[in-house]
């Protein structure tokens, strides 16, 4: 409607013209979408003085991010069984950087962290961080290891077989964080 404004005021288009370079059929469409867009019928812009609107056209800026590069691997891991203890996940990733330190600082010092250790028995050996994330069960952050063994008191869940994107990563619960944040902020594509 903006350059259609243009036309008009150009005083050599007729508004029948204008409608139909804009691709509508009938005159009255026209003098109806004018109208609800610049508040006064076609006609009126013939007049000098007049006041219509514009509306720039629509421009996307796409920013392209990933200044450090980030090395991974993939691999088909079969099932596997972790005992731990867990924390409810949040779909706000930001959210559980606040949830999940903290229960790494109790299993530290509440004696988890020594039994889990002693109970690992089974790859992938370590202490695991382990996200279950589906549409079946409740999201769920497990602090575990890989287990054979059963213990009273501490949670279970079996890993399904998958194929895996394994970033590696050390350092401080910070790092690990700063590593989530770039794989989840779509920095990685497949390509």
């Amino acid at each position: 409607m903006s350059l259609a404004a243009v036309d008009l005021q150009g005083k050599e288009m007729k508004i029948i013209d204008v409608a139909a370079k804009y691709d509508y059929s009938f005159p009255t469409e026209f003098n109806r979408a004018f109208q609800s867009v610049h508040g006064l019928p076609p006609s009126a812009v013939k007049s000098e003085g007049v006041s219509v609107k514009s509306f720039p056209p629509l421009t996307f800026k796409v920013t392209v991010k990933g200044v450090e590069e980030m090395n991974y691997r993939i691999e088909t891991k079969e099932a596997f069984r972790i005992v731990g203890v867990s924390v409810p996940l949040y779909k706000d990733i930001e959210k559980n950087f606040t949830v999940i330190p903290p229960k790494w600082e109790e299993v530290s010092t509440n004696g988890t962290l020594e039994k889990l250790i002693s109970m690992m028995d089974t790859p992938p050996m370590g202490v695991l961080g382990v996200s279950t994330c589906n549409d079946t069960e409740p999201w769920r952050y497990f602090i575990a290891v890989s287990s054979s063994k059963r213990s009273e008191g501490l949670e279970e869940y079996t890993v399904p077989g998958a194929t895996w994107a394994i970033f590696p990563g050390k350092g401080t619960n910070q790092s690990i964080q700063e590593l989530e944040r770039r794989i989840f902020s779509g920095q990685i594509q497949d390509g």
